[in-house]
């Protein structure tokens, strides 16, 4: 998100995060290559406090720029906002913010199963699901769920793990130890739980990096704490529901996760199509139609979403572009004012 504001002429301090730092200097370096004009885009790494602190401090900060976890992103804001009601900045600073998501894939009884199963394979263990989009908690009608059940258990046993150096590999590792030690206990606690059922993967190890084996539950409870908690790895859940219960399980999505990121319908029926649409405008800030919730092609499928998923200023629109501009209206009057008396006033 350092273009849109840049473009519009302002003076960008970029804070790269410290898990991606190589990459985004090689980032920065071909900007430059390509003409940027050198400190338009400022390129700060360091402790992510201490920089945060040092830019609120003054008074000529206009805008916030996002994109990491929900948490951190509230705690910006908050200090934001208290800054700015203590009279710290010369204006009424811009907050833009892309956060987490706990993504759903809803398979209607109508459906095309092989295709809905693909897709949801595809959305769950791309890029390790290391991506604000990836598909997380699935919801499946019961009389689709044994041929839904068969393809995922098929694909998922083909996908190989192992070094990204080998094409072969469906499944890098991710991105760090932390990662890794999170998603890790997730699968460790699920082994003594209760209400799930592993259907496939539960493997991890960090022997020769940070794997994690793509990981499928199913559950009973539709609002376990795998159904509702962003996982941000190869790990999702499922819930089997009666074919009759549509519409409860409509409300229960809606209700479930405070994210309100992406989302994907999978039916042959435009009653069932059109229910969900509407139940569940408030749930996926972009929501797909009988394919994956994951892959929006920039230019075309502007992104983002809202509740705990962020502000929904939607990259990759001209609302986006006008958060980092001060409009200004300007008059100009070619007429000539000869008189102040109203018509009313005269006696």
């Amino acid at each position: 998100m350092v273009g849109p504001a840049a473009l519009l002429g302002n003076v960008v301090l970029w804070k790269p995060s410290e898990s991606a730092l190589h990459a985004s200097w090689i980032l920065y370096q071909i900007l430059l290559e390509a003409g940027l004009l050198k400190d338009v885009v400022q390129f700060v790494p360091g402790d992510a406090e201490l920089v945060t602190d040092g830019v609120l401090k003054r008074p000529e900060f206009a805008a916030l720029t996002f994109i990491g976890s929900t948490a951190v992103f509230k705690e910006l804001q908050g200090k934001v906002g208290k800054a700015t009601a203590g009279g710290r900045f010369n204006s009424y600073p811009r907050v833009v913010g892309e956060t987490g998501g706990k993504n759903f894939h809803l398979v209607h009884s109508s459906a095309h199963v092989k295709s809905a199963a693909f897709n949801t394979l595809r959305a769950a263990f791309e890029y390790q699901s290391q991506k604000c989009s990836a598909c997380s908690r699935v919801y499946v009608a019961e009389s689709v769920w044994p041929e839904f059940k068969k393809h995922i258990l098929e694909e998922t046993a083909k996908l190989q793990v192992g070094p990204p150096e080998d094409y072969k590999n469906f499944v890098n590792s991710v991105i760090h130890e932390r990662a890794f030690d999170r998603l890790n206990a997730v699968i460790e606690s699920a082994k003594t739980g209760y209400e799930l059922d592993l259907l496939a993967g539960g493997k991890a190890s960090k022997d020769s990096g940070f794997f994690v084996h793509p990981t499928i539950y199913q559950t009973t409870n539709p609002r376990h704490d795998i159904m509702s908690r962003e996982l941000f790895g190869p790990l999702f859940g499922v819930y089997v529901y009666k074919d009759d219960e549509y519409d409860q399980i409509l409300n229960l999505i809606n209700t479930t996760s405070r994210y309100a990121l992406t989302g994907s319908i999978f039916e042959n029926y435009l009653y069932a199509s059109r229910r969900a649409q509407d139940a569940l405008k408030h749930a996926a800030g972009n929501l797909y139609l009988n394919t994956k919730c994951t892959g929006s092609v920039v230019g075309q499928q502007p992104f983002g979403g809202s509740r705990d998923s962020g502000t929904n200023d939607k990259t990759g629109t001209i609302g986006l572009i006008q958060r980092y501009s001060s409009i200004r209206t300007a008059k100009e009057e070619y007429g000539l004012l000869d008189e102040v008396q109203y018509e009313s006033n005269e006696v």
